[in-house]
């Protein structure tokens, strides 16, 4: 009976272990700045990990008032590239934690 509570102390101490460096990765990921881009650069949005916007660029070419809905396709096209990139990092970094989790 006591041989089965060590192993539940030291698979506590494993789990503790790792939920600290899912928060450290996660924080880093967080961090981090990703940028997404449409029509060869004319739009470029930069987003933090944690999916937030920090700053948009359109080339003021892009900027017809006869066509504003180019510019939102543009930028909507960017946000998404955006988006896909922090979602690959995602997965690269807190993968390892996750991919033996139910749920996730």
């Amino acid at each position: 009976m006591m041989r089965g509570m060590g192993n539940m102390q030291g698979m506590m101490k494993q789990m503790q272990k790792m939920q600290k460096e899912m928060t450290e990765t996660k924080g880093q990921l967080d961090k981090m700045e990703f940028t997404g881009e449409a029509g060869n650069g004319l739009v470029i949005i930069t987003m933090t990990g944690e999916k937030k916007v920090v700053d948009v660029k359109i080339n003021p070419d892009v900027l017809d008032p006869e066509d504003a809905e180019m510019t939102q396709d543009l930028v909507l096209a960017a946000t998404n590239n955006c988006l896909e990139k922090i979602e690959v990092e995602s997965e690269k970094m807190m993968g390892q934690y996750t991919k033996n989790i139910p749920g996730f």
